[in-house]
Protein backbone atom coordinates (compact mmCIF):
# COMPACT_ATOMS: atom_id res chain seq x y z
CA UNK A 1 0.00 0.00 0.00
CA UNK A 2 1.44 2.85 -1.23
CA UNK A 3 -1.27 5.61 0.58
CA UNK A 4 -3.44 5.08 4.09
CA UNK A 5 -6.23 6.87 6.37
CA UNK A 6 -4.81 8.09 9.32
CA UNK A 7 -8.45 8.97 11.30
CA UNK A 8 -7.66 10.51 14.77
CA UNK A 9 -11.05 11.32 15.61
CA UNK A 10 -14.18 11.58 13.84
CA UNK A 11 -13.62 15.16 12.20
CA UNK A 12 -9.86 15.06 11.71
CA UNK A 13 -8.26 12.37 9.23
CA UNK A 14 -5.46 12.29 6.77
CA UNK A 15 -4.53 10.70 3.57
CA UNK A 16 -1.05 10.12 4.04
CA UNK A 17 1.21 8.54 1.15
CA UNK A 18 3.90 6.52 2.64
CA UNK A 19 6.76 9.09 0.94
CA UNK A 20 5.53 11.37 3.60
CA UNK A 21 4.23 9.50 6.52
CA UNK A 22 8.19 8.39 6.58
CA UNK A 23 9.40 11.87 6.74
CA UNK A 24 7.71 12.47 10.00
CA UNK A 25 9.69 12.34 13.00
CA UNK A 26 9.89 9.42 15.24
CA UNK A 27 7.23 10.87 17.61
CA UNK A 28 4.64 11.87 15.22
CA UNK A 29 5.02 8.30 13.48
CA UNK A 30 4.60 6.86 17.52
CA UNK A 31 1.56 8.68 17.77
CA UNK A 32 -0.37 8.13 14.23
CA UNK A 33 0.46 4.87 13.49
CA UNK A 34 -2.60 3.11 15.29
CA UNK A 35 -4.92 4.97 13.68
CA UNK A 36 -4.31 3.83 10.00
CA UNK A 37 -6.56 1.76 7.68
CA UNK A 38 -6.53 1.22 4.08
CA UNK A 39 -8.30 3.94 1.90
CA UNK A 40 -10.08 1.54 -0.21
CA UNK A 41 -11.93 -0.73 2.03
CA UNK A 42 -11.22 0.75 5.89
CA UNK A 43 -9.25 -2.47 6.92
CA UNK A 44 -6.76 -1.51 9.76
CA UNK A 45 -3.73 -1.08 8.61
CA UNK A 46 0.21 -0.64 9.68
CA UNK A 47 3.19 1.21 9.04
CA UNK A 48 6.56 -0.43 8.73
CA UNK A 49 9.68 1.37 8.35
CA UNK A 50 12.49 0.40 5.74
CA UNK A 51 14.19 -2.66 6.83
CA UNK A 52 18.20 -2.76 7.77
CA UNK A 53 18.86 -4.75 4.73
CA UNK A 54 17.62 -2.02 2.51
CA UNK A 55 13.33 -3.03 2.04
CA UNK A 56 11.62 0.40 1.29
CA UNK A 57 9.10 1.62 4.28
CA UNK A 58 5.44 0.27 3.19
CA UNK A 59 1.75 0.44 4.55
CA UNK A 60 0.26 -2.62 4.88
CA UNK A 61 -3.17 -4.27 6.22
CA UNK A 62 -4.06 -7.87 7.72
CA UNK A 63 -7.96 -7.06 7.48
CA UNK A 64 -8.62 -6.09 3.83
CA UNK A 65 -11.65 -7.37 2.50
CA UNK A 66 -11.49 -9.60 0.22
CA UNK A 67 -12.53 -7.76 -3.29
CA UNK A 68 -10.88 -4.79 -2.05
CA UNK A 69 -8.58 -2.95 -4.68
CA UNK A 70 -5.76 -2.55 -2.13
CA UNK A 71 -5.41 -6.52 -1.65
CA UNK A 72 -2.75 -8.44 -3.61
CA UNK A 73 -3.24 -12.10 -3.81
CA UNK A 74 -0.11 -14.02 -2.61
CA UNK A 75 0.81 -17.53 -1.94
CA UNK A 76 0.99 -16.65 1.35
CA UNK A 77 -2.15 -14.86 1.93
CA UNK A 78 -3.72 -17.74 -0.50
CA UNK A 79 -2.06 -19.90 2.60
CA UNK A 80 -4.10 -18.21 4.98
CA UNK A 81 -7.16 -18.09 3.42
CA UNK A 82 -6.99 -22.33 3.16
CA UNK A 83 -6.26 -22.09 6.90
CA UNK A 84 -9.19 -19.86 7.46
CA UNK A 85 -11.77 -22.37 5.23
CA UNK A 86 -10.43 -25.69 6.96
CA UNK A 87 -11.07 -23.86 10.56
CA UNK A 88 -14.52 -23.15 9.22
CA UNK A 89 -14.90 -26.70 8.23
CA UNK A 90 -13.76 -27.77 11.53
CA UNK A 91 -16.67 -25.51 12.87
CA UNK A 92 -19.41 -26.90 10.44
CA UNK A 93 -18.09 -30.65 10.90
CA UNK A 94 -16.78 -31.33 14.20
CA UNK A 95 -18.06 -31.17 17.77
CA UNK A 96 -14.81 -29.96 19.41
CA UNK A 97 -11.15 -28.93 18.35
CA UNK A 98 -8.04 -29.46 20.41
CA UNK A 99 -5.50 -26.71 20.24
CA UNK A 100 -2.10 -28.82 19.52
CA UNK A 101 0.32 -26.11 21.65
CA UNK A 102 3.29 -28.39 20.09
CA UNK A 103 2.64 -27.69 16.49
CA UNK A 104 5.88 -27.04 14.91
CA UNK A 105 6.59 -23.55 13.31
CA UNK A 106 6.67 -24.64 9.54
CA UNK A 107 9.41 -23.35 6.97
CA UNK A 108 6.96 -23.96 4.15
CA UNK A 109 3.89 -25.94 3.26
CA UNK A 110 4.39 -29.33 2.78
CA UNK A 111 3.67 -30.27 -0.90
CA UNK A 112 1.36 -33.31 -1.57
CA UNK A 113 -0.14 -33.64 2.17
CA UNK A 114 -3.73 -34.08 2.53
CA UNK A 115 -4.91 -31.69 5.46
CA UNK A 116 -8.25 -33.73 6.20
CA UNK A 117 -6.29 -36.61 6.22
CA UNK A 118 -3.94 -35.33 8.72
CA UNK A 119 -6.06 -33.64 10.64
CA UNK A 120 -8.15 -36.64 11.43
CA UNK A 121 -4.92 -39.08 12.06
CA UNK A 122 -3.98 -36.56 14.86
CA UNK A 123 -7.68 -36.11 15.65
CA UNK A 124 -8.15 -39.39 16.59
CA UNK A 125 -5.16 -39.82 18.99
CA UNK A 126 -6.26 -36.69 20.86
CA UNK A 127 -10.00 -37.96 21.10
CA UNK A 128 -8.16 -41.10 22.83
CA UNK A 129 -6.14 -38.99 25.62
CA UNK A 130 -9.51 -36.86 26.30
CA UNK A 131 -11.29 -39.99 26.61
CA UNK A 132 -9.24 -41.24 29.08
CA UNK A 133 -9.24 -38.19 31.45
CA UNK A 134 -13.35 -37.28 31.48
CA UNK A 135 -15.17 -39.05 33.76
CA UNK A 136 -18.10 -38.92 32.52
CA UNK A 137 -18.16 -40.68 28.83
CA UNK A 138 -21.60 -39.23 27.68
CA UNK A 139 -19.97 -35.28 28.20
CA UNK A 140 -16.96 -36.78 25.09
CA UNK A 141 -17.03 -35.07 21.89
CA UNK A 142 -17.69 -37.47 19.45
CA UNK A 143 -16.36 -35.17 16.85
CA UNK A 144 -12.59 -33.54 17.81
CA UNK A 145 -9.33 -32.31 15.37
CA UNK A 146 -6.80 -30.80 16.47
CA UNK A 147 -5.50 -27.92 15.01
CA UNK A 148 -1.78 -25.75 15.91
CA UNK A 149 -1.84 -21.99 16.52
CA UNK A 150 -0.95 -20.69 13.19
CA UNK A 151 -4.16 -22.11 11.49
CA UNK A 152 -6.38 -20.73 14.25
CA UNK A 153 -4.50 -17.29 13.90
CA UNK A 154 -4.85 -17.14 10.27
CA UNK A 155 -8.62 -18.26 10.11
CA UNK A 156 -9.10 -15.05 12.66
CA UNK A 157 -7.44 -12.88 10.89
CA UNK A 158 -9.29 -13.87 7.62
CA UNK A 159 -12.61 -13.38 8.83
CA UNK A 160 -13.62 -17.02 10.01
CA UNK A 161 -15.72 -16.28 13.10
CA UNK A 162 -14.11 -18.86 15.51
CA UNK A 163 -14.47 -15.98 17.89
CA UNK A 164 -18.00 -16.22 17.81
CA UNK A 165 -18.40 -19.89 17.16
CA UNK A 166 -20.19 -22.15 19.75
CA UNK A 167 -17.40 -24.98 19.09
CA UNK A 168 -15.77 -26.40 22.00
CA UNK A 169 -12.32 -25.79 22.27
CA UNK A 170 -10.29 -27.91 24.36
CA UNK A 171 -6.88 -25.95 25.97
CA UNK A 172 -5.68 -28.75 27.79
CA UNK A 173 -6.98 -32.17 28.15
CA UNK A 174 -9.00 -31.29 31.10
CA UNK A 175 -10.13 -27.88 30.18
CA UNK A 176 -12.63 -26.96 27.53
CA UNK A 177 -14.22 -23.44 26.43
CA UNK A 178 -17.10 -21.96 23.96
CA UNK A 179 -14.92 -20.53 21.60
CA UNK A 180 -16.60 -17.70 21.53
CA UNK A 181 -15.45 -16.97 25.43
CA UNK A 182 -12.35 -18.22 24.32
CA UNK A 183 -10.92 -16.22 21.77
CA UNK A 184 -10.61 -12.29 22.15
CA UNK A 185 -9.44 -9.81 20.15
CA UNK A 186 -7.31 -6.84 21.47
CA UNK A 187 -9.84 -4.76 21.71
CA UNK A 188 -12.20 -6.31 23.52
CA UNK A 189 -9.76 -7.23 26.07
CA UNK A 190 -10.95 -6.89 29.62
CA UNK A 191 -9.41 -8.27 32.82
CA UNK A 192 -10.99 -11.49 33.91
CA UNK A 193 -12.00 -11.51 38.11
CA UNK A 194 -10.56 -14.61 38.49
CA UNK A 195 -7.51 -14.52 36.58
CA UNK A 196 -8.41 -16.67 33.80
CA UNK A 197 -6.81 -16.64 30.82
CA UNK A 198 -7.67 -16.70 27.30
CA UNK A 199 -6.32 -16.78 23.42
CA UNK A 200 -5.70 -12.92 22.81
CA UNK A 201 -5.24 -12.72 18.94
CA UNK A 202 -5.12 -9.78 16.84
CA UNK A 203 -2.15 -7.34 15.02
CA UNK A 204 0.89 -5.53 16.47
CA UNK A 205 1.39 -2.13 15.34
CA UNK A 206 4.84 -1.67 17.03
CA UNK A 207 7.08 -2.38 19.84
CA UNK A 208 9.72 -0.10 22.31
CA UNK A 209 13.00 -0.06 21.53
CA UNK A 210 14.45 -2.95 23.45
CA UNK A 211 11.13 -5.27 21.88
CA UNK A 212 10.58 -6.31 25.48
CA UNK A 213 6.68 -4.50 24.79
CA UNK A 214 4.24 -5.35 22.44
CA UNK A 215 1.52 -2.55 20.94
CA UNK A 216 -1.35 -4.45 19.01
CA UNK A 217 -2.71 -2.22 16.41
CA UNK A 218 -6.35 -3.27 17.70
CA UNK A 219 -6.17 -0.99 20.22
CA UNK A 220 -3.98 1.69 22.57
CA UNK A 221 -4.71 1.23 26.23
CA UNK A 222 -3.38 -2.88 25.82
CA UNK A 223 0.35 -3.60 26.52
CA UNK A 224 1.81 -7.34 26.05
CA UNK A 225 5.11 -7.87 27.98
CA UNK A 226 7.83 -10.58 26.36
CA UNK A 227 10.95 -9.78 28.30
CA UNK A 228 10.73 -13.00 29.50
CA UNK A 229 10.30 -15.51 26.60
CA UNK A 230 11.49 -13.01 23.99
CA UNK A 231 14.90 -14.86 23.39
CA UNK A 232 13.25 -17.80 22.68
CA UNK A 233 10.50 -16.58 20.36
CA UNK A 234 12.39 -14.42 18.51
CA UNK A 235 14.53 -17.54 17.49
CA UNK A 236 11.27 -19.71 17.00
CA UNK A 237 9.93 -17.30 14.88
CA UNK A 238 12.76 -15.16 12.77
CA UNK A 239 12.58 -12.09 14.48
CA UNK A 240 15.41 -10.23 14.40
CA UNK A 241 14.50 -5.84 14.27
CA UNK A 242 11.58 -3.92 15.13
CA UNK A 243 10.28 -3.55 11.92
CA UNK A 244 9.57 -7.88 11.69
CA UNK A 245 7.07 -6.88 14.26
CA UNK A 246 5.24 -4.02 12.92
CA UNK A 247 1.91 -5.63 11.17
CA UNK A 248 2.30 -9.44 12.64
CA UNK A 249 -0.37 -11.08 13.60
CA UNK A 250 -0.20 -12.76 16.95
CA UNK A 251 -2.09 -14.93 18.92
CA UNK A 252 -1.45 -15.97 22.63
CA UNK A 253 -2.47 -17.83 25.66
CA UNK A 254 -2.52 -15.15 28.82
CA UNK A 255 -3.86 -13.75 31.54
CA UNK A 256 -5.33 -9.96 31.31
CA UNK A 257 -5.53 -7.60 34.29
CA UNK A 258 -4.29 -4.09 34.71
CA UNK A 259 -1.32 -2.35 35.39
CA UNK A 260 -0.52 -0.63 39.10
CA UNK A 261 -2.68 2.68 37.89
CA UNK A 262 -5.19 1.16 35.98
CA UNK A 263 -4.36 3.47 33.07
CA UNK A 264 -3.30 0.00 30.68
CA UNK A 265 -4.13 -3.13 30.45
CA UNK A 266 -1.52 -5.65 30.54
CA UNK A 267 -1.55 -9.58 28.97
CA UNK A 268 0.86 -11.50 30.33
CA UNK A 269 2.32 -14.96 28.65
CA UNK A 270 0.23 -17.97 30.45
CA UNK A 271 2.70 -19.99 32.55
CA UNK A 272 6.08 -17.88 30.42
CA UNK A 273 5.59 -20.95 27.63
CA UNK A 274 6.71 -19.56 24.57
CA UNK A 275 4.62 -21.89 22.57
CA UNK A 276 1.08 -20.69 23.92
CA UNK A 277 1.71 -17.72 21.37
CA UNK A 278 2.43 -17.99 17.90
CA UNK A 279 3.99 -14.71 15.54
CA UNK A 280 2.94 -14.47 12.02
CA UNK A 281 4.66 -12.03 10.01
CA UNK A 282 3.66 -9.14 7.75
CA UNK A 283 4.22 -9.26 4.20
CA UNK A 284 5.20 -6.06 1.81
CA UNK A 285 1.79 -5.28 0.12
Amino acid sequence: MLDALCQLDSDTSKVYSIFDFQRLDDQQIERLRQNLSCIECGGKAYYRKASLDGKSACFGSRYHKSDCKAFHPSKEKERELRHANEVKQVMLESDALMIDFNAPVPKQEKAKVDPKRAVGAKATATKREVVKQEAKPNEIDTKLVSQGLEKLLHSLLRGSELDKSDLWVYTGEKYRWRAKNLFVNFAEAEPVENGAPRMYWGTISHTDKEMEWLNPADCKDVGIPIAEVKQSLFARFGIHERRDLEGAGIILFGQCFWNKDKTRKIIKLWGKDGKRCFITKALDD
